[in-house]
């Protein structure tokens, strides 16, 4: 089985929880929608903490220390076509 991305992930999480707010379901179903979301919500967890040290690693210094800025994607993207 193939791991989802992450934004079909988050869609599924969506209609899970509208089928919990529905309030058509038996307990049993109920259940079982809220496992799955429990499951997908750590899963996308774990995505979202794995994309945030890959974006520290890149925002190191060359001394080694994290650097925190914001993200400005145009500073970076003119400094990559200008330097």
């Amino acid at each position: 089985m193939t791991e989802p991305r992450f934004e079909e992930a988050m869609s599924r999480l969506e209609e899970l929880v509208k089928r919990l707010e529905g309030g058509d379901l038996s307990l049993d179903e109920s259940l079982e929608v809220f496992e799955e979301g429990i499951k997908l919500s750590r899963w996308c967890i774990k995505k979202l903490e794995e994309a945030e040290r890959k974006v520290e690693v890149l925002l190191k210094t060359e001394a080694g220390e994290l650097e925190v800025k914001p993200l400005d994607f145009t500073e970076e993207l003119g400094e990559l076509y200008n330097g």
